[in-house]
């Protein structure tokens, strides 16, 4: 048996899309279009787009404060179906933030067109608007970016973006909201 053929095996068992996006369970959000029963930003009292306070708080409140959709994604690490995210084929100019807490994560000049099927952006507003944490998970080694602010899982970072930087930072379009300039 060749290599290549475990490894094609594993991936549609586990449902890898060709850009090493994973669908983490059965739950993942199929549509991401879908209402926000819980929280709207302006009912979210942990949104605020000018603190650069930490948030600590239980997975709890967190799933008491946001969508049952952000949850999934946000808070447990879930990936939408790519194509299906609101931001992916997006380019009106502004800014981009955490849909959990407010923080502003990338300005609408570093997002290009990648065709992998998520928002995707050379770089962040600040080295601090992210943080990056290993991802082993799925048998791949791959780089989760959560926002700086609440942890909030957003989504990965490849190396394979264009100029200037080489990144390419693949978003779940559920965990951005954007801002007209």
């Amino acid at each position: 048996m060749k290599p290549i053929i475990p490894f094609v095996v594993l991936a549609i068992c586990l449902n890898i899309n060709c850009e090493g996006q994973v669908n983490t369970s059965n739950a993942t959000i199929k549509n991401t279009q879908q209402s926000n029963k819980k929280m709207t930003t302006s009912t979210n009292p942990y949104f605020n787009k000018t603190s650069k306070e930490k948030i600590n708080i239980s997975e709890q409140e967190w799933e008491n404060t946001l969508s049952p959709a952000l949850f999934e994604i946000a808070r447990k690490k879930g990936t939408e179906r790519a194509y299906t995210g609101k931001y992916d084929n997006f380019f009106d100019r502004g800014f981009y933030f955490c849909a959990a807490c407010g923080n502003k994560l990338f300005k609408s000049d570093s997002k290009f067109a990648s065709g992998c099927g998520w928002p995707s952006f050379f770089e962040t507003y600040t080295e601090s608007s992210v943080q990056y944490i290993t991802d082993e998970t799925h048998g791949m080694i791959r780089t989760e970016v959560v926002c700086g602010r609440c942890n909030a899982h957003l989504g990965h970072v490849f190396d394979d973006g264009p100029k200037p930087t080489g990144k390419r930072f693949c978003m779940n379009s559920i965990s951005l909201v954007f801002e007209k300039k």
